[in-house]
């Protein structure tokens, strides 16, 4: 067979495990697993000293596009997602109009189209006016699924009482993904910070029984109605050990950030710059998060690469908008835990690659196999380097991670057997189309 890419002298990361082979690509798909000759593939890449994992994917970002490009669009957004060794991105609809109407998904589409780095999807939005159509709206080609915000955040979409999340979760039938805070209490507790504050009150206003009470509402009522769940960011003890008893209609993501940070010392450090919903808890929060990596509750992790200016941020706590960016720094973050030992590299790939396509059953992505699109995240393993804003991408310039020293690096990325990225230089012009899933095939 002739090739349109061989990938040789690299250490394969396969179903089976990590293998020295070679891989062979034709019109994108992954067609041979074996030892092969470099010359002949009309192009060839030497990936001596480095792992090739299958693309990973962040089924968590926001682009700000359109209504706010002064943040973040869909080119710049991708840009970074390859610089980071992304290979497929899944948008939010809490853009500017939100995403909650055909035509809206449509009108994404065709933005993303020649100017997206990486393959890409949309959530359509979940609100109380399109709740009854959502069983449609869900089957749209480029369409990942519902996104529901049960607490109010960046954006206008909510879906905060019992009724309507009922019609959301009665509407269609692939899996939901929430964003689980609890906005009537998030509304009753509003007077803590409502005359000011240091932004170390974010997670005091925004507490642990906020989340839990959404996420006890959310799981009865998807029992309730047969329906599948996808809990975003989960950042509380006492979430994991509730989410533990429901794998079977709910699936877990969590972020570096709140694998990563912890209060008070982020806030006192970061200031603004850490704030998020949910926000960034104490460390027996992110010791909880650790231990259900470990026992398997958690299937993927995400970025909510969520960019705000930093004439944004500076504002006073609260009108300070919560949001960090992530999806440039999530793979190097990660690799530096996998380097420190609290994360084996299998369990990465489970996390980054394998998991979102189980989650969201994407069709071909999300492992190295004979027959699947040949995405592919080069990573030097023992790399050693400085995450620094100069670094990112974003339109914002900056990133929380500003400083940190990581073991671990996104060496070049690869999609449907382009390179796009290589040695922190993004190559050749934006050729992501959008992902495919088993259920709207």
């Amino acid at each position: 067979m002739d090739f349109d890419l061989i990938i040789h002298g690299g250490t394969v990361f396969t179903p089976g495990g990590a293998a020295k082979i070679d891989i062979g690509v034709k019109d994108g798909k992954v067609a041979a697993l074996c030892k092969l000759q470099p010359g002949s593939a009309r192009e060839a890449f030497d990936a001596r000293h480095l792992t090739v994992l299958p693309g990973c994917i962040d089924e968590q970002v926001h682009f700000r596009e359109p209504g706010n490009p002064q943040k973040e669009d869909l080119e710049s957004g991708t840009r970074g997602a390859v610089l980071g060794g992304i290979t497929a991105v899944f948008e939010m609809p809490n853009t500017d109009p939100s995403t909650t109407t055909a035509a809206a998904i449509a009108d994404k589409i065709a933005r993303a189209t020649g100017r997206c780095w990486t393959d890409f999807a949309f959530y359509v939005g979940a609100s109380p006016e399109n709740a009854d159509e959502l069983g449609v709206l869900e089957r749209l080609p480029g369409c990942c699924g519902i996104k529901m915000f049960m607490g109010s955040s960046t954006g206008t979409l909510l879906v905060a009482d019992d009724a309507n999340v009922a019609r959301v979760l009665r509407s269609g039938s692939r899996r939901v993904t929430v964003h689980s805070e609890d906005d009537m209490r998030l509304t009753e507790r509003s007077a803590l910070v409502a005359g000011g504050g240091d932004v170390s009150m974010h997670p005091t206003w925004r507490d642990v029984e906020t989340a839990v009470r959404s996420t006890k509402r959310l799981l009865a009522l998807a029992r309730a109605n047969h329906r599948r769940v996808h809990v975003l960011h989960v950042t509380t003890a006492e979430e994991m050990e509730i989410l533990a008893q429901h794998k079977d209609i709910a699936t877990v993501e969590v972020l570096p950030q709140h694998l990563t940070l912890a209060a008070p010392e982020c806030y006192e450090r970061l200031g603004t710059l850490a704030q998020m919903n949910p926000p960034i808890r104490e460390a027996r929060h992110r010791d909880a998060l650790w231990a259900a990596i470990n026992g398997g509750v958690v299937d993927c992790i995400g970025s909510d690469h969520a960019p705000h200016t930093r004439e944004e941020k500076a504002r006073p706590y609260p009108r300070s908008p919560s949001g960090l960016t992530g999806v440039q720094t999530t793979v190097p973050v990660m690799l530096n835990h996998v380097a420190e030992g609290r994360l084996t590299l299998e369990r990465f790939v489970d996390l980054m690659s394998a998991g979102p396509a189980r989650i969201f059953g994407i069709a071909g992505k999300g492992r190295v196999a004979l027959g699947y699109d040949a995405d592919f995240t080069l990573v030097d393993l023992a790399a050693k380097r400085t995450i620094k804003n100069e670094w990112i991408a974003s339109r914002v310039g900056w990133t929380a991670f500003d400083g940190m020293d990581v073991t671990g690096w996104p060496k070049a990325t690869i999609i449907r057997g382009q390179v796009v990225m290589r040695d922190d230089e993004v190559l050749g012009k934006p050729l992501g189309v959008p992902v495919r899933f088993q259920e709207t095939l």
